[in-house]
């Protein structure tokens, strides 16, 4: 008698689903298959057996090019290479070496394991890759748009699979990518880890929800802004000195501004409004406000509010499409920090964390948290692709079909609005005269006790309000004589 084990959901401690429904949490049952078993790669050396049964009688073999071998790519290197994930691989139809390696220093140490056992080799040169018959898929890992463009289409051209982990390059070239695959259909392109690192949010927006209808996605892109918040948040430090930190440490560039500036959050949720709503958003089409007008002084308000502050990347369906008029769905998507109540699941996340929640008709809300970043989480990711792709249930159509959609830029929110003035006579009067006159209703008003007149804060919070009007708003208000800086404006989630 053959004996089978199940593979434990439970087991997987790296990555958790989990549904929320008002303030009561059960299990969602809902995990793409080659995620686990990817993680099941990682998780258990200690046994070589495989936990299932097999009937693959053939193995399917990939002779992967790899551009770029920093952290990332190391670890894809490592995972494939390792003798016991090989024997696993191949119990799975899977044999996927690493033939080749593109890097500019051929000296440096990259930390790669078994590499003298292997038979890859280090090269310099593009073409070395692109133009080895052999090599049948490459893994685009270099960072970087210009280069990584040349590499990823010319590879596309030239018939070989691909994989790569550049949001910025899937998101800023997303027209031209989606025609080369059309023009090349037996190409398959995997991209999971180009958003939120570990987690599986590509495959599960391509696969869990074709009998559903996605309304909104909303979550935490960036570990290193989410990061600096939390530290902000938990221990009262100003943002620049939670740069440095973030900087020491390695989390945050030299150049911080693709992170702090929302630039990173804003090419993932564009990729993620493509797989939810079908339609192509240009990066630059979307409103976005980085995180460096965020104060210690504005967690102490939203903890006024049973809030707190996160940068997210939101896309939410306004207006389905209308087949009797053939208007268009209309769409708003942006990058902003937001107040979010305590009660949202999205304001427990701390750290370096990632959670993506996506609300739809049939399983309201799903939220799906990992590690954002990391060697092994996103080599993980890598993996992932690489499996589907050697089990051939790559995605025919990766970015799934195109159909109209109206981007609205200018959304409706409640908002917080911080002011910052020289304290006098008359100035919620004038205050609340603009926001009239700006057609924004106001809410309610917000005042820590006063420790300087020459520099006191408050916050205005309003009613629901287009963010085109609470811009006018705030301008106008700037310039008054008594206020010192623009209002720094957030929605409200």
């Amino acid at each position: 008698m053959r004996r089978y084990r199940r593979l434990s959901f439970c087991s997987i401690e790296r990555f958790e689903l989990t549904k929320f429904s008002g303030k009561t949490n059960s299990a969602l049952n809902l995990c793409p298959i080659s995620n686990l078993l990817a993680y099941w790669l990682l998780e258990s050396d200690e046994n070589p057996n495989p936990p299932y049964h097999t009937s693959y009688n053939m193995v399917k073999t990939l002779n992967l090019g790899l551009f770029g071998c920093g952290t990332v790519g190391a670890g894809v290197f490592n995972l494939l290479h390792n003798p016991t994930r090989r024997q696993k691989l191949a119990a799975m139809g899977v044999n996927a070496l690493v033939s080749k390696i593109c890097v500019q220093n051929l000296s440096k140490d990259r930390g790669l394991e078994h590499f003298s056992a292997s038979e890859t080799t280090l090269t310099s040169n593009y073409s070395d890759i692109l133009e080895d018959k052999n090599i049948n898929c490459i893994v685009e890992l270099m960072g970087g748009v210009e280069d990584a463009k040349k590499v990823v289409f010319g590879a596309i051209k030239a018939g070989k699979h691909v994989i790569t982990a550049n949001k910025a390059l899937v998101a800023g070239f997303m027209p031209e990518i989606v025609q080369l695959l059309q023009d090349y259909p037996n190409v398959h392109f995997g991209y999971e880890a180009a958003v939120a690192g570990g987690i599986p949010i590509i495959h599960t927006l391509q696969n869990a929800y074709n009998a559903d209808t996605i309304t909104e996605i909303a979550g935490i892109m960036n570990g290193t802004t989410n990061y600096m918040l939390s530290k902000m948040e938990a221990e009262g430090v100003a943002y620049d000195e939670v740069l440095k930190e973030a900087q020491d440490l390695g989390f945050a560039e030299a150049n911080p501004s693709a992170d702090v500036d929302g630039f990173d959050v804003q090419s993932k949720i564009a990729i993620l409004a493509k797989l939810g709503f079908g339609g192509i958003i240009k990066p630059a089409d979307i409103p976005t406000v980085g995180i460096s007008r965020v104060s210690a002084a504005d967690f102490e308000y939203a903890k006024m509010m049973d809030s707190t502050i996160k940068l997210l990347g939101v896309a939410k369906l306004l207006k389905p499409a209308d087949k009797e008029t053939g208007k268009a769905q209309e769409v708003t998507v942006y990058v902003s920090p937001v107040v979010v109540k305590r009660s949202n699941v999205i304001a427990s996340i701390s750290g370096a964390t990632n959670l993506v929640n996506v609300r739809s008709s049939n399983l309201e809300n799903s939220a799906y948290v990992g590690p954002g970043a990391g060697r092994y989480p996103t080599a993980n990711s890598v993996l992932n692709d690489i499996i589907q792709l050697a089990r051939d249930n790559a995605p025919h159509d990766p970015f799934k079909a195109s159909v109209p959609l109206t981007l609205q830029p200018d959304y409706e929110s409640h908002f917080y609005v911080r002011i910052t003035i020289t304290d006098c006579l008359g100035v919620i009067r004038h205050v609340g005269q603009l926001a009239e006159e700006s057609g924004v209703s106001i809410y309610s008003i917000l005042q820590a006790p006063i420790v300087d007149r020459a520099n006191v804060q408050f916050v205005v919070t309003t009613e629901i309000a287009l963010l085109s009007k609470v811009r006018s708003m705030c301008q106008r208000i700037a310039a008054l004589p008594f206020v010192q800086e623009e209002p720094l404006y957030l929605p409200i989630m």
